[in-house]
């Protein structure tokens, strides 16, 4: 990973207004050379200006430790270096200050204005200095060669230093730009890390929840019929022995479909845990596909069980199941049966199941109603029961209070609608109607 902006500017150690350490000494030994450069220049200055030598030579120096300042203060350097080029000064100040002015972040047309005004500058100085020698008799050579060697000159010194400081400004703003989307994109894989890391915990809570809701209907309607037959054969044990054997055999025959209904939900959950680990014994995925993935496995798994699930054919034994165990139960079906989804048709099942466990549970001896309804674009359920008789077996069933939540989420899943609660008699009423196109 990069490192981010903020790491960035929290490496910066240098003083003042450099960035680094290194910065500071490089500036400090170029404005160290160019001080003393203007130093010796400024003794041949104080002779032409007729000033005394020390006085050209303190000039010279303070005009060439100006480039001390040359990262803060760019333009200031090179107007001075400017300011020097009529007393024959500022070589190393006049390039170096254009390569920082160009390097820096000002408009393209400052840096243009300046570097035309020192290649003018340096232009007639040149032009000036050639004519006097010629003059004076020092140089014998041709007129043509005044304005040639002063254009060269004026060029020489201010092109190069210009394009190098152009192309590293350019080079330096591409870096930081680089860098900058650099760390937004780190940034957003980290927001994308934790959606995914949100998203695949909200997939686990919903499996959890789905595996605990799954697991509720599967084993408490066959274990509470279980207790039910239990409580009835200790009642009838010694005075009806053929009964006791009859409930006996109905008691294994309960534990053995639980067991298989959880070898098979425990089947599925074993294959989708070695799916997951082979998945990540494999090669990675972005960490943008934890999140969806996790909600697609379960999803899939939710298909796919509900397609192995029951369906409403099952509902006459079902209701037989309870009948068998004592219970008072009648079935009525309205309207024409017909295949509907297998997530509808386990959901359904799963209602008409949970509702008459908790018949078991809660109201022992009471006579139940189960009614179910085919219509054109849904399917309707209700269970009713009367109030307890106080007849039927005490068999002292637990209860988690998850029964009437489970149900109400399956329906409400399937964009359903779930009711439940006491009847003006006494009873108890469980109603769902599910959409079934």
């Amino acid at each position: 990973m990069t490192t981010t902006g903020e790491d960035h500017v929290t490496a910066r150690g240098g003083p003042w207004w450099w960035e680094r350490r290194r910065g500071a000494v490089l500036d400090v030994g170029l404005a160290v050379v160019s001080a003393l450069e203007c130093g010796f220049e400024g003794v041949p200055f104080a002779w032409e200006a007729g000033i005394p030598v020390a006085v050209g030579v303190l000039f010279g120096l303070v005009a060439g430790s100006v480039l001390l300042v040359r990262r803060r203060w760019p333009i200031a350097v090179v107007l001075v270096a400017i300011a020097v080029t009529p007393a024959a000064m500022g070589f190393l100040l006049g390039i170096v200050g254009l390569y920082s002015l160009a390097a820096s972040d000002l408009p393209r047309r400052i840096i243009g204005s300046l570097a035309g005004m020192q290649s003018v500058g340096v232009l007639i100085v040149m032009f000036v200095r050639m004519r006097q020698d010629i003059a004076r008799g020092d140089v014998d050579v041709g007129d043509w060669l005044v304005p040639f060697a002063s254009v060269t000159m004026a060029l020489g010194v201010t092109a190069p230093p210009l394009l190098l400081g152009l192309y590293v400004g350019a080079r330096r703003r591409l870096m930081e730009s680089l860098r900058e989307r650099a760390d937004s994109l780190e940034r957003e894989l980290q927001l994308l890390a934790e959606r995914a890391e949100e998203r695949a915990e909200w997939a686990r809570g919903e499996e959890r929840t789905r595996i605990a809701r799954e697991m509720h209907d599967v084993v408490a309607h066959r274990v509470s019929l279980m207790v039910v037959h239990a409580a009835a054969l200790q009642a009838v044990a010694r005075k009806d022995p053929e009964k006791a054997v009859k409930n006996a055999a109905l008691v294994g025959d309960m534990g053995r479909q639980a067991l298989t209904e959880l070898r098979e939900m425990l089947g599925v959950l074993r294959a989708g845990g070695d799916a997951v680990r082979s998945r990540a014994q494999g090669a990675s995925v972005p960490l943008a596909a934890v999140g969806v993935a996790a909600a697609a496995a379960a999803s899939r798994v939710v298909r796919e069980e509900a397609a192995e699930g029951p369906s409403l054919s099952e509902i006459e034994e079902l209701v037989g199941q309870s009948a068998a165990a004592g219970m008072v139960v009648d079935l009525s079906v309205e309207g024409e049966y017909r295949s509907y989804a297998p997530e509808v048709e386990a959901t359904a099942y799963r209602v008409v199941q949970e509702a008459l466990t908790n018949v078991h549970k809660h109201a022992a001896g009471a006579k139940t109603y189960v009614r179910l309804a085919h219509r054109v674009s849904e399917i309707a359920m209700q269970v009713e029961n009367e109030p307890p008789s106080g007849v039927g077996s005490s068999a002292g069933l637990p209860s988690g209070g998850n029964g009437l939540v489970g149900m109400r989420e399956r329906v409400a899943a399937l964009g359903g609608v779930f009711v439940s609660g006491p009847t003006d008699a006494g009873g108890f009423r469980v109603s769902a109607v599910i959409p079934a196109p």
